[in-house]
């Protein structure tokens, strides 16, 4: 039997990953998430049959069905650079391990198993959190589930006007040790999906069991953030806009400045953070006009809020990002958003999720190749054991 497009997708949010994954013919039949604002958000999206409303310490994996692959976008505030930076242990990052424990379970179960591959999603600062050694011991632990893997830095900014850098773990039953010369090979091409700091970590942890493979480099960007405003949208009352202007330096007024006095609209976006500003520390606006939106973040204070300006005929005007923004920004522009969701629970759900065009190119260039690859030598078991394809596999290199 061969294997087949299902998934299981662990912290599953409000389904921008089933978004993806259905792009390139997956199915997800079963997925996972206990909030109850992305619960409602990605039922009306793609129904209630295989969505769980569940923590994930409570989750175990005899209740996860037989799936191909296990996709995991585990919370960052421990992880993260803006976050509590106490590491993969601590907090609700710790719950990379229920999903490693998840895994195991799978694999105890004869009429299921492990998935055959895995993918995990998180922010950059996973790379260098507790010095690497966090990113180290999450590498190993799926080594020691059988899983060889690689790993990639994606910035969703070739996708979408959004600057959205992202770390993607894949890990494959079907690894196998890699000669020096391939190896090599892949480490020397030139792609901005495994750049330097990731070639350098890759090279600097020989004692993990990796598994690279050839990949195309990552797309141009056709779209700018002028292309993704909603027109319909009201913008802010003067008093409210001047008072943002108030609250930026001098540079970035004289940049609005200059842009009101053309004859178009131009737009940006600004984030408020604590600056020293005329020799104070205070709330400050930081202006971004390069096309590209800041990272969507989620609404858990004031600076996190993304603002969307607009400058010129004369006109400064400034509001909140929306949420058919927010999904733009995602690359989910056929989104359904129900009505009378608030904009906080949809800067909530965005701000957590997973770029669709990134998990569809991630699907097309290497989950999906290696998935015809392994389809085309052999007809794959319906056992959990895999043995045997790694034996015809072996044969083949040799």
């Amino acid at each position: 039997m061969k294997l087949e497009k299902t998934a299981a997708d662990f912290f599953a949010g409000i389904g921008l990953v089933t978004m993806g994954l259905n792009k390139q013919g997956w199915q997800v039949k079963y997925a996972l998430d206990y909030s109850d604002e992305k619960c409602s958000l990605y039922e009306e999206n793609f129904g209630k049959e295989h969505y769980h409303h569940k923590d994930i310490r409570e989750t175990s994996g005899s209740e996860v069905p037989k799936v191909t692959l296990a996709h995991a976008s585990f919370p960052c505030s421990n992880i993260s650079a803006a976050g509590y930076k106490n590491g993969l242990y601590s907090g609700e990052s710790s719950t990379f391990w229920d999903f490693i424990r998840i895994i195991r379970e799978m694999g105890e179960v004869p009429s299921v198993g492990k998935p055959p591959f895995v993918l995990i999603e998180n922010v950059e600062g996973f790379l260098t959190s507790g010095c690497g050694e966090d990113l180290v011991a999450a590498l190993k632990a799926l080594n020691n589930l059988g899983y060889a893997v690689d790993i990639l830095l994606i910035d969703a900014a070739h996708f979408v006007p959004q600057s959205r850098v992202r770390l993607f773990i894949f890990g494959s039953l079907f690894g196998l040790p890699q000669k020096p010369l391939e190896l090599a090979q892949i480490m020397n091409q030139p792609t901005r999906g495994r750049p330097k700091k990731i070639k350098d970590f890759i090279a600097s942890n020989q004692t993990i069991k990796w598994s690279l493979r050839h990949l195309p480099d990552l797309p141009e960007r056709v779209i700018n953030l002028a292309d993704i405003v909603d027109h319909s949208e009201v913008w802010w009352v003067k008093e409210r806009t001047q008072y943002l202007f108030s609250q930026m330096f001098e540079r970035h007024q004289a940049q609005i400045s200059l842009m009101m006095q053309n004859k178009y609209w131009s737009y940006g976006t600004v984030f408020r953070r604590t600056r020293i500003r005329a020799g104070i520390k205070q709330s400050t606006a930081e202006l971004r006009i390069d096309g590209i939106a800041g990272c969507l973040r989620t609404p858990k204070g004031g600076s996190a809020r993304q603002i969307l300006v607009r400058s010129g005929l004369g006109h400064f005007d400034a509001r909140l990002i929306n949420g058919y923004e927010s999904a733009s920004l995602m690359g989910a522009s056929e989104y359904l958003i129900p009505e009378n969701t608030s904009l906080h629970n949809l800067l909530f759900g965005f701000g957590d999720a997973v770029c669709v065009p990134v998990i569809e190119w991630i699907a097309k260039n290497y989950i999906n190749l290696l998935l015809d690859e392994l389809n085309s030598k052999v007809n794959i078991s319906q056992q959990a054991d895999f043995s045997f394809i790694e034996s015809a596999l072996l044969r083949e290199r040799s």
